[in-house]
Formats: C-alpha cells, sequence, structure tokens
C-alpha cells in the first residue's frame, strides 16, 4: 500500500477510536474498553513510526490502565499531527474546524437541494407559530386556560 494512502487510513482508525472512546465514556463504557482503545492507539503510532521516524519524538505510547478520556484525547492529537498532509493531498477542504469534500457536497446540494428549499420554507412559514406558543418564563404567572 502507498506511504499516503495508509496513513490517512491509520489517521481515520484514530479519529474513529478516539470517537468510540468517548461515546463509551459518556455511556459509562467497561474498563475491556479503555484497554481495547489504548492498545488499538499504540499499535497506530507503532505503525506510523515505522511510516515516519521523524515524529516518533512526539508522540509515546499510552500506559496501561489509561482512561477512556486519555486514550480518545491522544488520538485526537495524533491524528491532528497528520492532519494538514492527509486531508490537503484528497483535496478536502477545511470550514469552522470541520473537513468536508467539496465534490460531494456539490453533488449531494445538486441531488437534495429543492429538498433543503422546502424545509428552510417550512421553518420560515412556521416561526411565527413557534413565537406564539413558546413556554412561559418562569416568572410569568401562568393564566387560567393553561
Amino acid at each position: 500500500m502507498e506511504k499516503d494512502k495508509e496513513i490517512a487510513k491509520l489517521v481515520n482508525v484514530l479519529r474513529r477510536t478516539a470517537r468510540m472512546a468517548m461515546q463509551s465514556e459518556w455511556t459509562g463504557g467497561a474498563q475491556d474498553t479503555a484497554a481495547f482503545c489504548v492498545e488499538q492507539y499504540n499499535r497506530v503510532l507503532a505503525r506510523l513510526k515505522e511510516l515516519s521516524p521523524d515524529m516518533a519524538a512526539v508522540f509515546e505510547p499510552l500506559p496501561p490502565g489509561s482512561s477512556l478520556s486519555v486514550a480518545a484525547m491522544a488520538c485526537r492529537q495524533l491524528a491532528a499531527y497528520y492532519e494538514d498532509e492527509v486531508w490537503s493531498s484528497y483535496g478536502w477542504g477545511r470550514g469552522c474546524g470541520v473537513n468536508f469534500d467539496a465534490r460531494s457536497f456539490k453533488d449531494f446540494w445538486a441531488k437534495s437541494a429543492r429538498e433543503i428549499e422546502d424545509l428552510g420554507e417550512f421553518i420560515r412559514q412556521s416561526v411565527e407559530e413557534w413565537a406564539r406558543t413558546r413556554k412561559p418564563e418562569k416568572d410569568e404567572p401562568k393564566t387560567s386556560d393553561e
């Protein structure tokens, strides 16, 4: 496999591992989930060190027993190290801290623009009604018809 493609795939694994670790943290993930995420990070790190020896001084393997939060943070930092080189080589743009593929978005927009316009029209028509039926403030007295 070409080096750049393999790095992109490994960065994708890091991003997904970070997301999985945070979701497990929020939902009360078990200790074996943390162990898996730490092990996955360490394996990806070892392979990236083989592919890019110059980055070896920046990142260290995580010790066993690291928490899900630490694993997620480490995965995100390691993925960020490669972000510019990975996404720029695949034609991805960046906006507001989010990556997007302009070609895919253009294709999506061409196929779905009418549906989005319909949604926007529905929202515009509904805003006035939503404003009328808003929940009363805490300090407002309730009327007899509530």
